[in-house]
């Protein structure tokens, strides 16, 4: 499985932070309309990605749902029949919800900065910290901690749980 760490926070203003993103990324913007179809699974958590209508993956992950830094270890497979997939999947699992957001999508090394704005939900920012093999949880959550830092993103700003957690409460 591929591991990343991963925090999620709450944003009031969006505009300021993307204007701190800029400049220190590497590519970017790329905006994507993803639509996620969460199943119950027995541990873990299990969604259909649909990406710009175009493109679909399964993805099957675990992580803590506690704010701050956390480990993901996740594993992704692409999709060609996304709607007969979706099908299959509600017949045999029970379906959670769908989160519905448009991504848009930066690169600072190795770490993937999303601002979604989630749909019902409000604006978010989430970091994922792609580990490679050789590095360890803590190297990925000093990554994460020193980006907060110069994104100016506080600990009380951090938010648990998955969105699909926020909209079924």
């Amino acid at each position: 499985m591929a591991r990343n760490v991963e925090i999620k926070a709450r944003l009031t203003k969006r505009s300021e932070l993307e204007d701190r993103i800029v400049p220190i990324a590497d590519s970017g913007p790329i905006v994507l309309k993803q639509i996620d179809q969460f199943y119950r699974v027995a541990e873990g958590r299990l969604k259909l990605r649909q990406i710009n209508g175009e493109h679909a993956e399964l993805i099957f992950y675990r992580r803590s749902d506690a704010a701050g830094p956390k480990t993901s270890d996740y594993s992704r497979v692409p999709i060609v029949h996304p709607d007969q997939l979706s099908q299959l999947l509600t017949s045999a699992l029970e379906p959670l919800g769908i989160v519905s957001k448009t991504r848009t999508l930066y690169l600072v090394g190795q770490t993937r900065v999303h601002l979604d704005e989630v749909e019902d939900l409000g604006n978010y920012l989430e970091l994922e910290v792609v580990l490679d093999p050789s590095q360890t949880e803590v190297e990925g959550s000093e990554i994460a901690k020193n980006l907060m830092q110069t994104l100016g993103i506080r600990s009380e700003d951090l938010v648990e749980g998955a969105y699909i957690d926020h909209l079924t409460r």
